[in-house]
């Protein structure tokens, strides 16, 4: 099982041991046009999600938290207080079910997801979400950046740009 809650989404997933997703369930907070994420409001909306957005995961993948075999959450970076909602749920679940807890740097899990499903051997990454821009690549067992951005993210650029122009969250209409 996996939890994300770094920014507007409070979601959860479950997969199997052949890495098939037998679950993917969001609840994604509601930004007005021209505004961005409010951390607090942000955390509220995970709070109050939280448990049904699990439930609808264990009943989604038909198993139950007994069959579960590992917690995984995302541990940063994103919103401090929508952040602490995810580590709660997880470690919540984790003590309780006695299960082993997993932390997950939210940007490398992305990165390693896109390489478990495309099955790419070494790639030079190029990273851009909301708070990212960064090149990046595996090297002596760990990722390393190469280059980032100074200032502002692409992510945040974007993003600031659709406020600018009263656009619907998030960056625009796709």
């Amino acid at each position: 099982m996996g939890i994300e809650s770094t920014a507007h989404t409070f979601g959860v997933a479950i997969i199997n041991e052949d890495f098939k997703i037998l679950a993917d369930e969001r609840a994604v907070l509601k930004v007005e046009p021209g505004s961005g994420i409010h951390p607090q409001k942000a955390a509220e909306h995970h709070a109050e999600k939280a448990s049904k957005v699990i439930i609808k995961a264990l009943k989604g993948a038909k198993v139950s938290m007994e069959q579960i075999t590992g917690i995984a959450y995302s541990a940063g970076p994103g919103l401090g207080p929508a952040l602490r909602i995810g580590a709660t749920s997880a470690r919540a679940l984790a003590f309780y079910f006695k299960k082993p807890i997993y932390p997950v740097h939210h940007a490398i899990g992305h990165i390693e997801l896109a390489i478990k499903l495309t099955q790419a051997k070494n790639p030079l990454v190029v990273l851009v979400s909301g708070g990212h821009t960064a090149i990046t690549a595996f090297n002596d067992g760990k990722w390393r950046v190469y280059g980032e951005t100074l200032d502002i993210s692409l992510g945040n650029l974007i993003d600031q740009f659709a406020r600018e122009l009263n656009l619907p969250f998030p960056g625009g209409p796709a």
